[in-house]
């Protein structure tokens, strides 16, 4: 019985190669940022009323937990994003779950890069009103500004739990009505 394309482990070299890709674009827009942005500006919309510009760092953890503490905070997240793709290097796994852990990975390793080389923090630049409407709505607060990163991680966790929650597809035996069986 032939495997199942969603099913086969993807190559070695694919999370190696999204988590570099990733953390590129990252590093560029963080570069970027620094160069063209002014910390403590007001925000420069770009898409009015859904994404701005807004330059700032953060110390800490996600919505600023933990803040001031840069530094264990960059070792752990090297820990965590290196621990992935060695995970995946010795033991392959779907084209899925290898996408959703190097996005993981990615994240981990970018806001590293900042952590251990920056000495303001992370550099987060993305803000979006629209989200901000919605945390304002739900609890008073605007929602974090943040980076590629950042929502590599978020985005790679969630699909990771939404596909927890999903039953799991199992391979069909061949029957006799297809010609496939004995």
């Amino acid at each position: 019985m032939q495997t199942p394309p969603h099913s086969r482990p993807a190559p070695l070299w694919f999370p190696l190669l999204l988590a570099a890709a990733l953390i590129a674009a990252d590093q560029a827009l963080k570069a970027w940022a620094l160069a063209h942005l002014t910390y403590g500006a007001d925000a420069i919309p770009v898409i009015p009323g859904l994404l701005d510009w807004q330059l700032t760092f953060n110390t800490g953890a996600a919505w600023s937990l933990f803040s001031g503490s840069a530094r264990p905070l960059a070792a752990l997240r090297l820990i965590v994003g290196l621990g992935i793709l060695a995970y995946l290097w010795k033991r392959p796994q779907t084209w899925f779950l290898t996408t959703v852990l190097a996005l993981i990975a990615a994240g981990a390793i970018g806001n590293t890069i900042d952590g251990l080389t920056n000495p303001r923090g992370v550099v987060d630049m993305i803000h979006s009103p629209a989200l901000s409407a919605v945390t304002r709505a739900l609890n008073g607060s605007i929602f974090p500004i943040f980076n590629i990163a950042d929502m590599c991680v978020v985005g790679g966790t969630l699909l990771l739990l939404g596909s927890s929650l999903l039953p799991e597809r199992k391979a069909q035996p061949p029957t006799q009505e297809d010609g496939s069986g004995a």
